[in-house]
């Protein structure tokens, strides 16, 4: 393979995200010749043909089947709820296709480890679409805190929320719904980047239901073994400033929008902003977990460097204890 053909499975609104990304990527000559937009499937064969059209996607299907038998397809996409993304990344592979599984990987980690464990039996590249993992601005605030200029680091805290409750899968815990797996996973996430899998002593969290019993808000601290302590909020009820810190002993860092950082500034022990950083323009964002899996799949690996399976599987776990902590099931695990 010389060029990805990239397949979307799924037509909703994070699936024309992607569109539009693979659009942008095959008019890039950074990535033109990387990965070409190629295909799109949904249970509805009019709304994939209008979604192809819309995009100028060359193919379009009815069913999820069609598009694993299609040979031309190297790297599928999986743009559905949660709960839907081990059945599909499963068929995907087993059809000799890679997936770029958008997060949250699956709905809890039996579901993650079935994934991965098929990618193992057939080789098939398998990879996290949590596009924070991939973005510039996770070097960025790497090299500031190896710099030494905000001291030790102390404590971390990040925080997303979006009063989401009108969208239905939401708030429906059938198709694991809540706050934890839709917009919760990327405060740990971020915490989890600046900590590089630093062991943990101890979690306390709560959480706030909503009338369907699925999480609504809910607060997390994470006491690692070193005594760095790590505080993180999501909630599907309100707006919040999205923000990330890094406090440390000489000074602190904040980020603009943990969910896709805009910008860093560094301030010192008196609150004076001592350095900003603006992150590499870019497409939309969406290009770099793209360009990392298509560039893994060429080289005949199974997980991107950004993302491996170890830190998935390590996210998945944790999300799963707080579940747990809140006596929170899906259903479809009773």
């Amino acid at each position: 393979m010389a060029q990805i053909n990239v397949a979307i499975l799924g037509a909703g609104r994070i699936a024309q995200s992607m569109a539009e990304t693979l659009v942008k990527m095959a008019a890039d000559d950074r990535y033109r010749d990387l990965v070409a937009p190629y295909a799109v499937a949904a249970r509805d064969g009019e709304r994939a043909a209008a979604f192809a059209a819309k995009y100028g996607f060359p193919v379009s299907y009815g069913s999820y089947e069609e598009l694993v038998a299609d040979p031309n397809v190297n790297l599928v996409y999986i743009a559905t709820p949660h709960n839907f993304h081990a059945e599909q990344a499963i068929l995907c592979m087993r059809a000799g296709k890679g997936v770029l599984v958008e997060k949250a990987f699956g709905a809890n980690t039996q579901q993650a480890r079935e994934i991965l464990d098929v990618s193992d039996e057939t080789g098939m590249l398998c990879t996290e679409a949590i596009w924070t993992r991939y973005m510039p601005s996770r070097g960025m605030i790497d090299d500031i805190i190896a710099s030494g200029v905000i001291g030790e680091v102390q404590a971390i805290d990040a925080n997303l929320c979006y009063p989401t409750t009108a969208k239905a899968r939401i708030t429906d815990p059938a198709l694991a719904g809540g706050a934890l797996l839709d917009v919760g996973v990327y405060p740990i996430n971020f915490i989890d980047m600046i900590m590089h899998n630093a062991p943990i002593a101890r979690v306390e969290s709560s959480m706030q239901p909503y009338e369907t019993g699925v999480d609504a808000h809910n607060s997390m601290t994470f006491y690692y073994q070193n005594g760095v302590m790590a505080t993180a909020q999501s909630s599907i009820l309100c707006h919040s400033d999205r923000m990330g810190a890094v406090w440390g002993t000489e000074g602190y860092l904040t980020c603009q929008n943990i969910n896709n950082v805009e910008a860093i500034d560094m301030f010192d022990g008196s609150h004076a902003v001592t350095a900003h950083y603006d992150v590499p323009e870019q497409l939309t964002g969406y290009e770099y977990e793209v360009a990392s899996t298509a560039q893994a799949m060429l080289d005949g690996r199974t997980e991107c460097d950004e993302m491996p399976h170890s830190d998935t599987l390590r996210i998945m776990e944790c999300m799963d204890s707080l579940r747990a902590d809140w006596g929170l099931k899906y259903p479809f695990e009773a």
